[in-house]
């Protein structure tokens, strides 16, 4: 059964305005809460802001206060807080072989004394600053490095470099 607030107000003896300020007025904050809150804020700035809602309520349950990834999560948003993930470093997809350069090696790999057949071969690794590219020239008998250069982009001074 519902009654209109006027007539409740008049019973009770309050103003309406009293009732109203009342209903709208901010609930004074959970203590538990903004312990929660103070966990999360530390555990992500400890991921280097890359802790999603499953990883924060890893970290905060092992810092002695159990949390769900739910709860988690809400409470993350509440802050503004997104996990951020390193993008994938995409690698440079090779070209199929060049129609134009014949393969002299035709994959025969036995060879029978040093420095009868030598291999290049130029490659690229990612440092966490941008791409290095490493050739190298191997000795197929001894299946030992000859020369290797390395550069930030992979020209033909690169591939020269190596050789000597």
């Amino acid at each position: 059964m519902h009654y209109p607030v006027v007539l409740l107000c008049q019973l009770f003896g309050i103003h309406r305005s009293s009732y109203q300020a009342w209903r709208t007025r901010k609930k004074s904050p959970d203590p538990e809460r903004v312990r929660l809150k103070s966990l999360i804020r530390e555990a992500f700035q400890e991921s280097h802001g890359s802790a999603g809602a499953r990883t924060m309520a890893l970290m905060v349950t092992a810092k002695g206060r159990p949390l769900g990834r739910w709860l988690a999560g809400k409470l993350m948003a509440e802050m503004g807080l997104v996990s951020c993930q390193p993008s994938r470093h995409k690698s440079p997809r090779g070209t199929p072989e060049h129609l134009d350069i014949p393969n002299h090696l035709g994959r025969q790999f036995a060879v029978t004394e040093p420095n009868q057949l030598w291999y290049g071969d130029v490659t690229f690794v990612w440092t966490g600053k941008g791409w290095v590219y490493l050739a190298v020239v191997i000795d197929l008998f001894a299946r030992k490095p000859v020369g290797w250069a390395m550069s930030c982009s992979p020209d033909s001074a690169l591939t020269k470099r190596r050789s000597k």
